[in-house]
């Protein structure tokens, strides 16, 4: 269900931030954890004036405000994307250089035109969505880390979504937390240029090795970013 119970024990002890959409349950678990940031996704922000453009007759859609907003976000992510080389430390400062100024501008236009279309549109939908989320959508502007979106996330469990129809076990609780443990392990596995199929079959061998073992210190040996893995685990 989308009741507050799950997030909250999900990222219960959880410090950092954590970029997601507009759903008002993440809000309100920042307001309860000292230590957890929300970060708001731009794509999901772009997602709403694409909609709208949809609607817009063709002949019209470059006048139109969800043109407009769509190429002052495709501007940001433009200068936002000559930084993926860079250090998080570099990354700051250039986003404040030359990133920031353009989100300042994106924001005042916003506010200054959302009253000039029709409050029921998909393109009011878009706007008021940037300015409810302004302080979210600011986020990444504080440190070089934070990503403007979480597409990154919501590729990596594409597969597992559209699967998930046809799995029989995922119907129960247990079945779905089984289900994210072993995806969770699978995708880490492919951040960290590791072959899922060799490094699951290492996983399985040496597991068993220590099931007599009291202590747990024998994993950090086995995770994903170890140097310890054996070669034929790595691309």
């Amino acid at each position: 269900t989308r009741k507050i119970d799950h997030p909250r024990d999900f990222l219960e002890g959880f410090t950092g931030y954590c970029v997601t959409d507009g759903y008002q349950v993440y809000h309100t678990l920042e307001n309860e954890q000292e230590d957890l940031k929300i970060a708001g996704c731009w794509a999901h922000a772009r997602r709403r004036y694409d909609e709208a453009l949809k609607a817009v007759p063709k002949a019209e859609r470059s006048k139109s405000l969800a043109h407009l907003a769509l190429k002052q976000i495709q501007a940001i992510y433009r200068e936002e994307s000559k930084l993926k080389a860079l250090t998080p430390e570099e990354r700051l400062q250039l986003r404040t250089l030359n990133v920031k100024p353009l989100v300042e501008a994106y924001f005042k236009w916003v506010k200054q035109n959302v009253d000039k279309v029709l409050k029921k549109s998909k393109t009011h939908s878009g706007l008021t969505y940037s300015i409810n989320q302004e302080k979210y959508l600011k986020r990444f502007l504080e440190d070089g880390e934070v990503p403007m979106d979480n597409n990154a996330a919501e590729q990596t469990i594409r597969s597992f979504c559209i699967g998930r129809r046809n799995w029989m076990v995922i119907d129960t609780i247990s079945g779905a937390k089984a289900s994210a443990i072993i995806y969770s392990i699978a995708e880490t596995a492919k951040a960290n240029n590791l072959k899922p199929y060799e490094y699951y079959e290492h996983l399985l061998t040496e597991i068993p090795k220590h099931l007599e073992d009291t202590g747990r210190g024998f994993l950090e040996d086995l995770l994903p970013w170890s140097d310890k893995l054996p070669a034929n685990c790595r691309k």
